[in-house]
């Protein structure tokens, strides 16, 4: 029903009429080679279990796993192109824009005490078998419940908006905590933030476990269903999603909630 050869409405503007948000119109994944996506893959996996690893260790490892010589250059191309992120100081691999404003760490030693209190965002990367998406999604950080989440092909700052407007329809957070990547830092996503009065807080540079409770959120997702399975399209992907993070936030019990699921805990059913 989008039809973008329109002059007088946008993309935008039609998605927005018809009520879906303007990353659904993108879900025709990103391409890549074969044997790059073959190497994302392998670097997703890589990086799930050894967070501290740049491009160089990363390089070997890769090498001595396929048997093949890679580029470093390559090596560092794709995981830019997939925001890994070492959890040391590192070559800039999430790139805040110049004239954007970075905010300050809030969140060092602070006791999340309640719901609300503190909800964060970031993006990752999901392959399917030809191709591979964005994966945005808001959590809260006291119940681990997710709020908001989408897909796209593109980080554009406009899909990381849409997430963000969708997260902020249940209420506000007192603290909003993300990277410095320039969809972030964007006044169009950060004034959202400010006009409702929220303080935005941003990790470190090279800091990825600043932000630790998506980076579980991401290990979740992976291991328990994106890797267990393999998706043909973007459709597919997404009502898969849909199932999995139902199941996240009502069904699955986590042990750091003493077994209660998000859900309970941020609907007030069971109190931490």
């Amino acid at each position: 029903m989008v039809d973008p050869s329109l002059p007088t409405l946008s993309i935008e503007r039609q998605c927005e009429l018809l009520g879906l948000s303007r990353s659904s119109y993108y879900y025709v994944p990103a391409t890549e080679s074969e044997w790059n996506l073959e190497l994302m893959e392998r670097i997703d996996k890589i990086h799930l279990k050894y967070p501290f690893y740049g491009y160089p260790r990363m390089c070997y490892q890769l090498c001595q796993d396929t048997g093949q010589r890679i580029n470093e250059k390559r090596v560092y191309r794709l995981m830019q192109k997939m925001r890994i992120r070492a959890v040391f100081p590192r070559p800039k691999t999430t790139i805040a824009s110049a004239e954007h404003r970075i905010f300050p760490y809030l969140l060092r030693d602070l006791p999340i005490k309640h719901v609300n209190h503190v909800w964060s965002t970031d993006i990752t990367y999901i392959p399917m078998r030809r191709g591979f998406l964005y994966l945005c999604a808001v959590i809260d950080w006291h119940s681990r419940y997710v709020l908001s989440w989408d897909l796209s092909n593109h980080m554009e700052r406009w899909f990381c908006v849409d997430v963000l407007e969708a997260a902020l329809q249940r209420g506000n957070p007192e603290i909003f905590n993300t990277d410095q990547g320039s969809q972030f830092t964007s006044n169009d996503f950060t004034s959202k933030l400010l006009n409702r009065n929220i303080r935005v807080s941003m990790d470190g540079r090279g800091r990825a476990l600043d932000n630790v409770f998506v980076e579980r959120l991401w290990w979740s997702v992976k291991y328990e269903e994106v890797y267990l399975n393999v998706y043909e399209n973007g459709a597919e992907l997404y009502q898969a999603l849909k199932a999995y993070f139902k199941f996240y936030n009502e069904t699955r019990p986590h042990s750091s909630l003493n077994m209660a699921t998000p859900a309970d805990i941020y609907f007030g059913k069971r109190k931490l």
